[in-house]
Parts: structure tokens; C-alpha cells; sequence
């Protein structure tokens, strides 16, 4: 995508909208501190437990639950918030961001589907420090759900790309019932724990998220521990609409090798030469882009017509998802211009960040991302380019 395509960026929200105990605030102070410590769990089955545990005394494992446990909290006013939240944790180290976000995500699907008795239990479990996280994709050995005589549930089968695999204590994982239904629950995986298999997770970068393959043969659940209705995993707006979160993520890893690349130039005091001034002017609009594309899916997801309208919101998710992994893209390529051969060697953190970002970029069905935007836009040939995403 363009840049010269990005939205105009919304007015901002007031200063005064932010909460007591500001989450941005917290985040924006640690990250800093998770930058300095990345190199010490970026090994294959390594993860950041001491940084997550700073998470846990900066209170931002349980800033995701709303005050009032509202269902809708991914579009109340605050939503833009939450995003910067998101993108200054992945700023500090993209391996705690995407563990982080899927955090955030376990407790948005809780608070959005849960019973009032459950939300009750589930945020207790946040606010006491439990690490929550999102676990849906498989293979051809997924989960399943065999219903059991005392209403109880036997699992069978595994997860692939579990990111906190063994640190996460409350995960939300998909399966699928007898009927063919697919069923949300939350595991209490500190009480009944998974089988992992590390060696499914030899990645290129990212590789403190500890992605195991995980199989949860013959634990067990209770009813209770059943999140919503068969298929409320895949509603929309949410399910596709939610990709803004892991944007936020990858747009904090872009500011981090931007942030990189200018201290390494002034380090060998190459900031006189004009072609890496034209660079780094091409980085800061692509960044700058890329925040005005966060703000303005901000503000479209928290439009009032956001949850009526689910398709507009999820092809506007689609374009910041699409637009953002290309400003990162070229973000790397401009920056790797810059440092040369001597900025991609260890113990830089150039080299890490590229690799970690690389491969958080991966998301699933990129190109199918965009065309379901195209395809929305063709619906709505009636209305001007100019209204199309202002109703």
C-alpha cells in the first residue's frame, strides 16, 4: 500500500481521557528497561519471565480489564490508548508484545462472552497476576472436546504456536465439540498442565515467545470453564477486527530499529552524509505513518456504528493491518541501508530486532487480509472515496 494512501489522522484524544494509573504511561517507562534485557531470553525456549513480572508490578496485566467489566471494552474511548499501550511493550521487546497482546486478547473474549460469575473469577485471576493468552491454531491433530457423563469435558489433541507456552496459566483455546461447534475455554494450566513439545519452535526471530507445539490429551474441565457460545470465537467485528492489537505490536518493533538506526549513525558520526539523511527522513514518514494509520483504526473501531457494522470495521482493521506490515517492511529495508554489514552484527540489538520483526510479520492470510477490504470497497461503489470510511 501507499503511504501517500493513509487516512487523515483523527483528532486526538484529550489528554485528560487518560485513566488514574495511566497502562501507556507504565508501558512507555518500561520500555526502555525491556530494550536493555531482550538479549538476555532471546534464545530457542528462552522467555522473558523477568519482564513479564515487571509487567505484573506496573499493574498491565490486569489494565485490560475495563472497571466495569464491559463487554464492549475493545471499542470504548479508550481503545487508542490500549493500542499505545501495545505498541510502546513491543517497542521495548516485540517477544513480550506479542505475549502481551495475547494477554490482552484473553480478557477482551472473556469480558466480551463470559457469564457475570466467570468474569468475576477470571479477572480475580488476572488482578492476582495470572498470565492469560489466545491458543487457535493447529494442525491436522487439533483439539477436541468429548463431553463426559458428569458434565464435565475430556480434551484431546494440541495447539501449534502456543506463545507462552508453559508460563501462560490461564490460556483460552479453541475446540472442536461432537457437533462440529468450536468452543472457547479457559485451561487452568497451573492446576492441569499441557504436554509441550519445544522442538516445534525453531524460529528465525521471536524466539523468547516460547511458540510451543502444546497437547492437552485427557485433561479435563468443567462447564464452567466453557467461554460463550459454540462459534463466538469467529463473531465479527472482533475476530478479524482485532488485528489492529498485533499491528500496534509490530509498529512499536518499527519505532525500535528506527530509534536504533539513528543512535548507531550518530555513534559513527556518519549524520553529515546526505543519503543517510534522505533515509532517515523516508523512515520518520513511514513510522509517522504508520502511527496516524493506528489512530485513525482507533478511532474507526470505536465509531458508534462499529458493532452494527461489522464489515466496514473489519475492512478498515484489514487496511491498518495491510498498511502497517508494509511501512514496517520498508522500514527494515531503509534501515539495513543504513547500518550496512557492521550494524547487522551481534551483539548489536539491529540484528535481533530485525529478526524478530521479520518474523512477527507473518501473520496469517495477509493477502486474503486485503482483498476482503477490496472486496468491501467494491460493495460500497455508491458511496464517494471521501465518506467511505467517515459515517
Amino acid at each position: 500500500m501507499s503511504i501517500a494512501s493513509q487516512p487523515s489522522p483523527p483528532t486526538a484524544p484529550p489528554v485528560d481521557a487518560l485513566p488514574p494509573l495511566c497502562p501507556e504511561m507504565a508501558a512507555a517507562q518500561l520500555a526502555p528497561r525491556l530494550a536493555a534485557h531482550a538479549i538476555h531470553s532471546d534464545y530457542e525456549g528462552g522467555f522473558p519471565s523477568e519482564e513479564l513480572n515487571w509487567l505484573r508490578e506496573a499493574g498491565l496485566l490486569a489494565a485490560p480489564l475495563h472497571k466495569s467489566l464491559n463487554i464492549n471494552y475493545l471499542y470504548d474511548n479508550l481503545l487508542y490508548f490500549s493500542l499505545r499501550t501495545l505498541k510502546h511493550i513491543g517497542r521495548g521487546n516485540l517477544a513480550v508484545g506479542r505475549v502481551y497482546e495475547g494477554h490482552v486478547n484473553a480478557l477482551q473474549l472473556v469480558q466480551r462472552f463470559g457469564q457475570p460469575e466467570q468474569l468475576a473469577r477470571w479477572a480475580a485471576d488476572a488482578e492476582a497476576g495470572h498470565l492469560f493468552g489466545v491458543w487457535n491454531t493447529e494442525a491436522h491433530d487439533g483439539v477436541r472436546l468429548e463431553p463426559l457423563a458428569d458434565g464435565r469435558y475430556r480434551m484431546h489433541g494440541s495447539k501449534t504456536f502456543g506463545s507462552g507456552a508453559g508460563h501462560v496459566t490461564r490460556p483460552l483455546i479453541t475446540g472442536a465439540l461432537p457437533d462440529g461447534g468450536w468452543q472457547m475455554v479457559v485451561l487452568p494450566a497451573d492446576q492441569q498442565s499441557p504436554v509441550l513439545d519445544k522442538s516445534f519452535w525453531r524460529p528465525l526471530g521471536m524466539r523468547a515467545t516460547a511458540s510451543f507445539k502444546v497437547d492437552f490429551t485427557g485433561l479435563e474441565l468443567n462447564a464452567e470453564d466453557l467461554l460463550g457460545q459454540p462459534g463466538d470465537y469467529y463473531r465479527q467485528p472482533w475476530f478479524s477486527g482485532g488485528a489492529i492489537r498485533f499491528a500496534a505490536v509490530q509498529l512499536g518493533g518499527a519505532e525500535a530499529v528506527f530509534d536504533e538506526t539513528r543512535l548507531f549513525l550518530n555513534q559513527l558520526h556518519r549524520t553529515d552524509d546526505p543519503y543517510q539523511r534522505m533515509r532517515l527522513g523516508e523512515l520518520a514518514l513511514l513510522v509517522e505513518s504508520g502511527n496516524q494509520w493506528l489512530r485513525s483504526a482507533a478511532e474507526h473501531a470505536s465509531r458508534p456504528a462499529a458493532i452494527a457494522e461489522p464489515e466496514a470495521t473489519v475492512a478498515y482493521a484489514n487496511l491498518t493491518r495491510t498498511a502497517i506490515e508494509d511501512i514496517c517492511l520498508r522500514v527494515l529495508q531503509l534501515a539495513e541501508r543504513c547500518v550496512g554489514a557492521r550494524g547487522l552484527l551481534r551483539p548489536l540489538p539491529f540484528e535481533r530486532l530485525h529478526r524478530d520483526l521479520t518474523h512477527y510479520l507473518r501473520q496469517p492470510a495477509p493477502d486474503a487480509a486485503i482483498a476482503d477490504a477490496g472486496r468491501f470497497v467494491l460493495s460500497e461503489a455508491n458511496i464517494p472515496a471521501h465518506a467511505l470510511w467517515n459515517d
